[in-house]
């Protein structure tokens, strides 16, 4: 399982492609997404922003000037918040054109910028080549929160798995590693997961 950014990155893009295909066929951006209190035109708004925020990482590891993702919290939400209403046509256009940034940036990447320490507004600090893997989970993860036909079991089956590499499944629970993952995340309850001897599914583990 492969943490090479400048392979992921081709994750990324096959990701965006059908994220994109599934933007083109919505007819409501007003409609309840996934994640509690967003509509879609929320989820778009935000991998847009993300994109963006993932840039001044990228920026922070190639110069060595810290460059937060978000100037704060409250700048964070209020510019989602302000992309939300977009049409259609505006959405799709600022996630091909952000898309487009966050690609070439990473393209521009030295090598040696790829260990620089960064860190996440969580606090978390990692190595630099760790930002086009978040970027892949953002992609996926908020593409199944459109509720537009995409689900867990559409995700690349080694999304999926290095999603389990993450954090620990508790011992008994099986399933497919798609159903896992959503489950890890929060996408799903775990009804076609099974529980040794038939007992009931523990809490969600942590995830990040």
């Amino acid at each position: 399982m492969t943490a090479d950014p400048l392979v992921l990155v081709a994750e990324v893009e096959r990701g965006t492609s059908r994220l994109l295909e599934t933007v083109r066929g919505l007819d409501d951006l007003t409609a309840a997404s996934m994640c509690p209190g967003w509509t879609r035109g929320h989820v778009l708004s935000h991998l847009s922003r993300n994109a963006v925020a993932y840039l001044n990482l990228l920026t922070w590891a190639r110069t060595g000037v810290e460059t937060p993702m978000y100037a704060s919290p409250e700048a964070r939400v209020g510019d989602i918040e302000a992309g939300a209403a977009r049409p259609l046509p505006d959405q799709l256009a600022d996630l091909v054109a952000t898309h487009a940034q966050f690609a070439a940036a990473v393209d521009d990447m030295p090598a040696s910028a790829w260990t620089a320490e960064i860190r996440f507004p969580s606090g978390r600090t990692a190595p630099a080549a760790q930002i086009v893997w978040s970027r892949q989970c953002e992609v996926e993860i908020h593409h199944v929160d459109l509720d537009a036909g995409y689900g867990p079991a559409d995700w690349p089956p080694g999304f999926a798995r290095r999603l389990l590499h993450e954090t620990s499944v508790p011992d008994g629970v099986t399933g497919p590693d798609y159903a896992l993952a959503a489950w890890i995340t929060g996408r799903s309850a775990g009804a076609d997961l099974t529980v040794a001897s038939g007992g009931r599914l523990p809490p969600v583990p942590m995830w990040r």
